[in-house]
């Protein structure tokens, strides 16, 4: 929030005071010698900005401090600001939190923002965001754009204020309305997830457009989504690749990444996986872990680079640190190989675990081979078939041809001859062509009727694992 108010603060500063059109500098600062604090101020906001004189920041907190000591909020709000950034005075965030107070007693909005990102940030003192809460709602009460959209976040996340979605998109729309950038973007999202409003995608393009076209590098992205996957708007690549790539200019990770996608699949733009490689490693130097994944996994395949297995470890890694599934997996893999790192089967098995409670189906089955094996793991075959079932209900071939083989014998868990052919027969449905001969097998030593109700509870097994995933789609 902070560093919202910074960009806020210097690149919106407040308008000057009323004075004269043909007021020379000389008589403002001649009246501003003889105390007068709107002159004051007019003349600290002129060294503030460089307008009509060399810009000069102490001079302005000279300036300031004397309009701020005569009451003038203005100057006070003015004062803090230069106090919180350090603008011609050592940073003292205490110090500027107090003239906000100040400023924002006498009822000045954009001090009583300011002091409401203090305390929301915890800077100059307390955290507190329900102080914070209360200062934003008295400047949005007065209109103030930013108050509104602060107030809307409060609302929204639930901090300072009971969560309340609606209320949120109240203050939201109030501030959007205003034409505020991000609040537009915030509207749009509510709309996009269906939050404190009716779920409309097309009603979130509208809102994500508005800002995107005001250079709001959130709204960019997600417009560019919006176009990616057509929701709320025609499926259009090209359209996609363009708002990617001005929120990436920007140096939005997730549009940078995004962008890469769109290079490595040749999707509205030349395939080009060299520019892939450029725009994921923007990324994820921010640390985008998805990006981080993607650029590991360019230098595991020498796809836009040279193939470079201890580099695309490091970037496996970093991903894998941040929790990212895919990437814990591949780590394991790597450690299982020993390429790129020092083989370490112990290690393997930790990052397999690791993906695998995530719910990542090839880590699950990874997990319970070493389990089946013995190798990183104490071998424990009712573990194994534990980790191979969570895998086999996800839809995974070679998880099913095992689970099956270990309950048709017995392995782990009590025999079942019909579950486990009929999970072989799931297999085989799912690809697997390395079980016909454990099929041919087991028929031979089956009944025909067990064989039949075999076939009828894998056609079962199919049918939920694909309910399953259609679900997992929605």
């Amino acid at each position: 929030m902070k560093y919202l108010k910074l960009i806020l603060c210097l690149l919106a500063l407040p308008a000057c005071l009323p004075m004269r059109a043909d007021e020379s500098l000389d008589e403002l600062r001649a009246k501003a010698v003889q105390g007068d604090a709107a002159s004051q101020y007019n003349l600290g906001l002129m060294y503030a900005t460089g307008q009509g004189v060399t810009k000069n920041e102490a001079e302005a907190v000279k300036w300031f401090r004397m309009a701020a000591k005569q009451g003038l909020a203005q100057g006070q709000n003015s004062l803090g600001v230069s106090y919180d950034y350090g603008q011609g005075v050592p940073k003292n965030q205490a110090e500027a939190v107090k003239w906000y107070r100040l400023a924002a007693e006498q009822g000045y909005a954009s001090a009583q923002y300011n002091l409401g990102s203090s305390y929301a940030a915890g800077q100059g003192v307390k955290k507190n965001e329900t102080e914070a809460a209360k200062w934003y709602r008295k400047a949005a009460e007065q209109g103030h754009a930013k108050s509104q959209d602060a107030l809307g976040k409060a609302y929204a996340d639930g901090q300072g204020v009971p969560k309340n979605e609606v209320e949120a998109v109240k203050w939201y729309r109030l501030a959007a309305d205003q034409k505020l950038a991000n609040a537009q973007f915030d509207l749009g999202v509510m709309h996009g997830y269906g939050r404190g409003v009716a779920k409309n995608p097309t009603e979130a393009v509208k809102w994500y457009r508005l800002a995107a076209e005001q250079g709001n590098a959130r709204a960019q992205n997600n417009l560019g989504t919006a176009y990616d996957t057509g929701q709320g708007v025609e499926k259009n690549q090209v359209e996609a690749v363009k708002w990617y790539q001005m929120a990436a200019e920007q140096g939005h990770a997730n549009a940078q990444c995004n962008l890469g996608m769109k290079y490595a699949f040749g999707e509205g733009v030349i395939k080009n996986q060299a520019e892939a490689a450029k725009w994921f490693r923007k990324s994820a130097d921010q640390g985008y872990a998805l990006a981080q994944y993607n650029l590991g996994a360019a230098y595991d395949n020498g796809q836009g680079v040279e193939k470079n297995e201890v580099e695309a470890a490091i970037w496996y890694r970093k991903a894998a640190e941040q929790g990212f599934a895919s990437a814990q997996f591949n780590l394991g893999s790597m450690y299982a190989a020993g390429q790129g790192v020092k083989k370490n089967e112990t290690e393997a098995a930790k990052w397999y675990r690791k993906a695998a409670e995530q719910g990542n189906a090839s880590a699950q089955f990874n997990l319970g081979l070493a389990y089946l094996t013995g190798q990183g793991v104490k071998g424990n075959e009712a573990e194994a078939v534990k980790w191979y079932r969570k895998a086999a209900e996800q839809g995974h071939a070679l998880a099913q041809n095992s689970l099956g083989t270990m309950l048709a014998y017995g392995l782990g868990v009590a025999g079942n001859g019909l579950e486990g052919l009929a999970w072989l027969y799931v297999a085989k449905g799912s690809g697997d062509k390395n079980v016909d001969e454990k099929i041919a097998s087991l028929e031979k030593m089956m009944e025909r009727s067990v064989v039949l109700q075999a076939q009828e509870r894998a056609r079962e097994i199919a049918k939920e694992i694909q309910e399953r995933k259609q679900m997992e789609a929605r």
